[in-house]
């Protein structure tokens, strides 16, 4: 498998460019002229909306907003927060729910190496952390394969504000908030930092299908 690190702070991704990136990966993932590859970087302040959203959850302040291909709803991506782009060939036959239990397994197996006890709630994606009543998502998940291969991915809440997440309903979820893992743990980590903890439990998870 292939790593690349396509650009951390100060060097933020514009969303296009990334896109665009993934792209690219993928036609070569899918010609077999690349390896399975796992893209990481974090973004430039945006907002993106997967297939599903419904106008009521966009922006409230008119914020732009970058309509985009995956699975899932509307969310935040920006500086502080470590995104991945998985651009891997599944097995036949395709089963992306699988898929997805394996990305949240692998960010549980990443945030408990750095303290962080992350857990799935029944019928919604991403990792979260509940005690009691509580219900924060720390780690979302929008995915599409096409062909057979992977596209888009996951995005961890490291040390990120939280004001973008304000301006909408994230995930289409009203009744749950969102937290990152600098307000759970004293920890110094960025999305730079983060990303070799990331790339190991991924490696551990995927071992199966990566070549």
């Amino acid at each position: 498998m292939r790593v690349q690190h396509a650009g951390f702070a100060p060097d933020y991704v514009e969303y296009t460019e990334g896109w665009e990136l993934q792209r690219r990966t993928h036609a070569d993932v899918v010609a077999g002229a690349a390896p399975n590859t796992l893209l990481l970087l974090e973004h430039a302040s945006v907002y993106t909306a997967g297939k599903r959203t419904e106008p009521s959850e966009r922006p409230d302040d008119g914020s732009p907003v970058i309509d985009v291909d995956r699975g899932g709803k509307i969310t935040w991506h920006g500086p502080g927060q470590l995104v991945g782009y998985p651009i891997l060939r599944l097995d036949d036959p395709v089963d992306v729910v699988a898929y997805v239990r394996r990305l949240e397994a692998m960010m549980i197996d990443a945030l408990e190496v750095v303290g962080v006890r992350g857990t799935t709630v029944p019928g919604r994606s991403g990792v979260w952390l509940t005690d009691g009543d509580r219900e924060d998502k720390i780690a979302a998940i929008g995915v599409r394969v096409e062909r057979g291969v992977t596209m888009h991915g996951f995005a961890i809440n490291v040390s990120n504000s939280l004001d973008g997440f304000n301006r909408i309903v994230p995930c289409g979820i009203l009744d749950a908030g969102v937290t990152t893992i600098a307000r759970e743990v004293d920890s110094d980590l960025t999305p730079q930092t983060f990303a070799d903890t990331i790339t190991r439990a991924f490696e551990r998870e995927f071992s199966g299908v990566l070549a």
